[in-house]
């Protein structure tokens, strides 16, 4: 009865076209099937059978196809639940997808027929609607899936899998949200976090691939390198590093940088070797088989937080060039080298060149900093004014500042050789060359040139405070200690093999002559009374001159001991070594000048008395030589 009534309803149609086209000079019969087609389209089919230049069946096809597939994607679009709460629902909304997206491509080639242009009108926005529905539940997939992960399982040396108490489809989809969890700071960096299970990754992956496919590429990447960011800042809160701007970190003292380097270390070092290697494996794994797709959606998780640790570091490597830094700053340029592979290794794809090229920018710059505090270190050792001298003629101490800190310094030899291999070693912070026999030094090592430069640099400032002391012997004693100690840290670090054994056969040379300076400037008029006059005209007038001799060396001594008693040496061995040279010299010209007293006939056996001292007094005050506690020259550090 249904297919009478349609038939005879077409018949109609027909004849109503005819009579028309018979008053109508314009139109033919098939312009008129061709509108009473667009009334309903259960007509159009079999109206348009012998339409001319076209397929008349085109079309309807298209709606025939279009009908239901709007019916069944409008229906998941205005669903009010997580559509993957279900994976039937889920494998049937992706199934009506890839059928629409095939429908479009298909018949887009015919776009320029009008009544198909409306249908692909239709189908378009169809498509659109269920792109936007896809993002709004790999959203969902993303938050809730990664709120699935235990971060308590994150331990030193163990595997970062979460633990699910269930299947991925049986998992509870309640569409609350809560706090995103975050990697424990850890020091053992053989891990890898799984963030997402495994289900979740292969339903990302399947969404990925329609909203692709579709040409929605970008708002997928952008959706999922959003909930991966806040993930990354949310693991950075967790390691305690905080967002600060380069002005801000300028501004803080010295201390609070410090502890902040020991932060960023530890967290630098985990974002490499743990987070975002980790996150390049889930991003690989959502996009597998679109490769750009995953390597700009992985450069947008991860810029921002690379960024935040290399602009810290940028920071510290523009900062003060203050002397004090040198360590800290070390730190920094080691661990940015020590990471160099890791930055090669997961910033290697076109979109994170920027990153990895400005990593080696402020690995470069850290370089330069480290030279520029050596130069400040040269600086300070110039401006240092010879103004108060030390008492005793002990340590200064820009002696010893400058040599515990290049001691400590050389215990990073390797990261320094580094460091000034590509420097010009000739020239030190004034733009002066390093002399001849100093430039030959260790010539394979521009370290070592900047050490002995500052070296000469140090020794030049040294003679020029020797000249504040008025007593020449004192004078060389300032020198002596000064020169010991230089030469003893030398050898006892790295120093030593750095600057070789000819250069501290040099200095110990010079030290050797301070000390022969000393007796000269200091005992030689004691012992100069000691000599025998023998023009004397008469025996009365020898013993008379021996007399007055005997009381001028008490004099002497006297004067002699009581000042350099309070002079310091603050080497033990070198103290020794003084006090014997002095008695070694001193009593046997003593001993030979009583032993002429007591010969003489006036003395003869009362010649002791007038002996003031005997030769244990004479090696007891001697003994009593240089135990000054003065000023920074007390003792040795």
């Amino acid at each position: 009865m249904a297919d009478n009534g349609e038939e005879k309803l077409i018949a109609v149609a027909r004849h109503i076209a005819k009579t028309l086209g018979g008053h109508t000079d314009n139109m033919t019969d098939d312009d008129i099937l061709k509108i009473f087609s667009n009334f309903d389209g259960r007509l159009r089919e079999k109206l348009t059978d012998n339409l001319p230049g076209e397929d008349p069946t085109a079309s309807a096809k298209f709606e025939h196809i279009l009908k239901p597939l709007h019916r069944q994607i409008s229906s998941y679009v205005a669903a009010d639940h997580p559509i993957w709460a279900d994976s039937s629902d889920a494998a049937s909304f992706l199934g009506a997808v890839d059928e629409l997206t095939a429908l479009t491509r298909e018949w887009s080639p015919m776009g320029h027929d009008k009544s198909v242009s409306s249908f692909l009108d239709r189908a378009d926005d169809l498509l659109q609607q269920a792109m936007y529905r896809l993002e709004d539940e790999f959203k969902t997939l993303m938050e809730l899936g990664t709120e699935s992960f235990d971060v308590t399982r994150l331990r030193d040396g163990e595997s970062a899998n979460p633990n699910y108490a269930s299947d991925t489809d049986e998992e509870e989809f309640d569409g609350e949200g809560s706090e995103i969890p975050v990697a424990h700071p850890v020091s053992d960096y053989d891990i890898v976090i799984d963030a997402l299970p495994g289900g979740t990754i292969d339903d990302l992956h399947e969404i990925v691939k329609r909203m692709v496919a579709a040409g929605y590429g970008k708002e997928c990447s952008h959706v999922y390198s959003t909930c991966r960011r806040e993930f990354l800042e949310e693991s950075f809160s967790r390691l305690q590093l905080q967002k600060f701007s380069i002005d801000e970190i300028h501004k803080m003292q010295w201390s609070e940088i410090e502890d902040e380097i020991d932060k960023w270390i530890k967290a630098i070092n985990v974002a490499l070797r743990i987070l975002f290697p980790s996150e390049r494996r889930l991003c690989d794994r959502v996009f597998f088989g679109l490769s750009s797709a995953a390597d700009l959606s992985y450069m947008e998780v991860c810029r921002g937080s690379a960024i935040q640790l290399l602009n810290f570091a940028d920071a510290v490597a523009i900062g003060s060039r203050a002397p004090e830094r040198l360590f800290k700053v070390l730190d920094v340029y080691e661990t940015i080298r020590d990471l160099m592979p890791e930055f090669e290794l997961i910033f290697s794809d076109q979109y994170c060149a920027l990153l990895r090229n400005e990593a080696v920018t402020i690995w470069k710059r850290l370089g330069e900093a480290i030279r520029g505090i050596f130069m400040e270190l040269e600086n300070l050792i110039r401006r240092d004014p010879a103004k108060a001298a030390v008492p005793g003629g002990g340590l200064h101490p820009i002696t010893r500042y400058v040599m515990n800190y290049l001691r400590a310094a050389c215990r990073s030899r390797i990261t320094l050789e580094q460091v000034f291999e590509d420097s010009l070693a000739p020239l030190g912070a004034s733009g002066d060359y390093m002399k001849g026999d100093e430039r030959g030094l260790s010539a394979s090592s521009s370290l070592a040139v900047q050490m002995a430069w500052i070296m000469e640099l140090l020794e030049s400032n040294l003679e020029a405070k020797s000249k504040i002391y008025r007593d020449s012997a004192l004078c060389s004693v300032f020198m002596m200690n000064n020169g010991r100690y230089i030469v003893q840290k030398v050898k006892d670090s790295e120093l030593g093999s750095l600057l070789g054994d000819d250069w501290i056969r040099k200095h110990s040379t010079k030290v050797r002559q301070c000390h022969g300076n000393y007796q000269r400037s200091s005992w030689n008029k004691v012992l100069g009374v000691l000599k025998i006059d023998n023009s004397a005209s008469s025996p009365n007038g020898a013993s008379k001159s021996l007399k007055e001799k005997l009381k001028l060396f008490n004099t002497y001594f006297e004067e002699t001991c009581r000042v350099q008693s309070s002079w310091v040496i603050f080497d033990d061995q070198l103290r020794d070594e003084l006090r014997e040279s002095v008695a070694g010299n001193l009593l046997p010209a003593y001993r030979s000048f009583l032993g002429r007293l007591r010969s003489s006939l006036e003395f003869g056996k009362h010649a002791d008395r007038h002996i003031k001292y005997s030769d244990e007094d004479m090696e007891a005050r001697i003994n009593d030589l240089f135990n000054g506690n003065g000023g920074s020259g007390g003792g040795r550090k």
